[in-house]
């Protein structure tokens, strides 16, 4: 008894090339959306603390980067216009928090300057950091 069925079967074959374009576009596509979603960002190294938490209020952003640039809110100014940039902020609001970002390989008195100016405008300051 012969239990083979004697009609041939046709090969299903599925192309894929097509396909694999198009995945390959679409890869291509969001890793250059993911790199120009934020430009702005400032690259530094935080230093670490367990206590920390985001901050709500009305707040200015002073950074100082790792070759020594001053930034609030991502502009660039140097360390004589500190006092009267920041004090155009506080016109603006009633109470603002100064939030300093200092990479962890500047020197303090860098730090101090800007927590200076915090003292002579009598403006809140808080030193950003990661939490571990």
């Amino acid at each position: 008894m012969n239990l083979k069925n004697k009609k041939r079967r046709i090969a299903a074959e599925v192309q894929t090339s097509a396909m694999n374009d198009i995945m390959f576009f679409l890869l291509l596509f969001f890793l250059i959306a993911a790199t120009i979603a934020n430009p702005n960002v400032i690259k530094l190294q935080l230093p670490k603390s367990s206590t920390g938490h985001p901050v709500t209020k009305k707040t200015v952003n002073v950074s100082i980067t790792k070759d020594l640039k001053y930034l609030v809110d991502k502009k660039e100014v140097i360390a004589t216009d500190l006092q009267p940039t920041i004090a155009g902020y506080k016109s603006l609001a009633s109470e603002v928090t100064i939030v300093l970002y200092v990479d962890k390989t500047v020197a303090i008195q860098y730090a101090v300057v800007v927590m200076d100016v915090a003292q002579k405008l009598n403006m809140k300051l808080v030193l950003a950091t990661e939490p571990k």
